[in-house]
């Protein structure tokens, strides 16, 4: 059996199944673990509990004012990125081969960025004509030579007549802008898929592979291919950014390369309490580009065409299909794989919907449905496990605690600083009560907290830095909100942080499996 191709434990069969299934608990285990077991000693020995989270309090501001560091370094970085002319670094690395500073980069064996081409993957369910021709326009506008350009856009066959006139249309307006353009319906039904992006954008690059890639005899060692979300818009410069890294990084077929993500296609528009949400998350991606160590693919990125037809293209089975091409490719080469961080930025939409009610239950949704990513831990400890006499073992350990690490911190640090922080008090009785630890730890919480909100102004700052254009509809005092808004950080971090991810962690626990769910993409531009 194909290990790397798991998606669950109930794929496997006796001492494996067992095995894969006690890994699948044991997130969801050990986030509930850390909580309730505070919660019983704020009763049972609340003097322990108020020592542990003052520690965790200084902890917390420490971490953020590193954070902060890291956040400003992406951001300069970034800036200083979406500035540069591309296109002509790519005209000048033809000529001049010293810019390269890699001695064994494919631009010093010769491949020029005229070689490259680049095959553009949209796995399509409900969107819009018009949120789908922002994203070709984008393409369009990116700069790159469109003769280069491979479009796939693949649509779900259970969308019906109704999804396919829509990718028709599509077709009609684009199609013959771009060198080839292919439109495929991934099959309903198929046995053995999880219906969701991951099968999709399988089906539709096992398809460009037989119906364009192969019969045209396209050279795969200089095909690169971006798996874009639908609401995807490239920011000019884009394809010429990843064919100079591509053409100047070391191993470049044992590479992802990842952008930053930011949510601008509708953030004027959006509510408040998802701006905040997407922002944060735009953030994190931007600090993960500062630490390559523990950075992965996510949401739309690019890769090379060999690699993924070398590991047979994305596993059908599973949700988290943007992470798990990397944990995969990273396995499959032995450890030898990395994301080389881009630092450039590609837009995409914040969640909306008719109502602030229905926006918020969107909203939770979809980052439970990213708190899903939970289902690499057991994938990678189990395969760590297979294939362990193959594998560089440090490595190994340290990627699997950076995850664990990762999906616990996720599921428990918003809900100890701003719950359990109050149990002490709370069920600590009058033993605790009359100490004099207990009139100190409000006050030495607040401090400390309120040194830590530096990182709540410092996003604050950021995030109004990074807007687009305000529409004229708005006034000036637009840009007040949108400021002011992070005063909910607090909140946000726990409704549309914690709780979600260790909902994931629960069902995953539970063997309650979830199945792809599409974020609602219809009001984004209607109003």
């Amino acid at each position: 059996m194909d290990y790397l191709k798991i998606g669950k434990a109930t794929e496997l069969e006796g001492n494996d199944k067992k095995l894969y299934r006690y890994l699948e608990i044991f997130p969801g285990f050990l986030s509930w673990a850390t909580l309730l077991l505070l919660l019983f000693f704020s009763y049972l020995q609340p003097t322990w509990v108020a020592y542990f989270l003052i520690a965790f309090d200084v902890y917390w501001l420490l971490l953020v004012l590193y954070l902060a560091v890291l956040l400003f370094a992406a951001y300069k970085k970034l800036k200083e990125n979406s500035k540069i002319d591309w296109r002509q670094k790519c005209l000048e690395l033809e000529k001049n081969l010293e810019l390269a500073e890699e001695s064994e980069c494919l631009a010093k064996k010769g491949v020029i960025w005229r070689d490259v081409k680049h095959l553009i993957i949209l796995p399509a369910y409900s969107e819009s004509v018009d949120v789908l021709s922002e994203v070709f326009e984008g393409l369009l506008n990116d700069g790159f030579p469109l003769e280069n350009m491979i479009v796939v856009l693949t649509i779900e066959g259970r969308t019906g007549e109704e999804g396919l006139e829509r990718a028709k249309e599509i077709e009609r307006r684009f199609g013959k802008k771009f060198g080839r353009f292919l439109l495929t319906v991934h099959p309903d039904n198929i046995p053995g898929e999880l219906k969701g992006k991951s099968s999709n954008q399988a089906w539709g690059a096992k398809e460009v592979r037989k119906e364009i890639i192969d019969k045209e005899k396209i050279n795969y060692d200089n095909l690169l291919v971006s798996i874009l979300d639908c609401d995807t818009v490239v920011m000019p410069g884009y394809f010429s950014c990843l064919t100079y890294k591509f053409l100047t990084v070391k191993n470049p077929y044992h590479a992802s390369y990842q952008p930053v993500p930011v949510y601008h296609n509708n953030i004027w528009e959006a509510r408040f309490f998802a701006r905040v949400a997407a922002s944060s998350n735009t953030f994190w991606q931007m600090m993960q580009q500062i630490r390559q160590e523990k950075l992965a693919t996510y949401s739309s990125h690019s890769m090379t065409w060999r690699a993924l037809t070398e590991i047979d293209f994305w596993s059908t089975t599973m949700v988290s299909e943007d992470s798990r091409i990397f944990w995969h490719c990273l396995l499959y080469y032995q450890g030898d794989y990395r994301v080389e961080p881009m630092y450039f930025p590609v837009s995409m939409d914040v969640t909306m919907d008719e109502t602030a009610w229905q926006t918020a239950k969107n909203l939770y949704k979809q980052q439970r449905r990213w708190g899903w990513g939970v289902e690499n831990i057991p994938y990678l400890v189990f395969n760590t496990i297979k294939r362990w006499k193959i594998l560089p073992k440090k490595q190994m350990i340290g990627k699997i605690f950076i995850q664990v690490y990762g999906f616990h911190s996720w599921a428990t640090n918003a809900l100890i600083i701003g719950v359990i922080g109050w149990m002490p008090l709370i069920l600590g009785g009058n033993r605790f009560n009359n100490t004099v630890l207990s009139g100190n730890l409000p006050s030495i919480t607040r401090t400390l907290m309120t040194i830590a909100m530096l990182g709540l102004v410092i996003s604050a700052v950021m995030s109004t830095a990074l807007l687009p254009p305000k529409p004229q509809k708005y006034s000036i005092f637009r840009y007040l909100t949108m400021f002011l808004q992070w005063i909910i950080l607090p909140v946000s971090i726990i409704v549309f942080g914690a709780f979600p991810a260790l909902d994931s962690q629960t069902r995953l626990m539970l063997g309650k499996y979830m199945g792809f769910w599409h974020t609602p993409k219809k009001y984004s531009r209607e109003m």
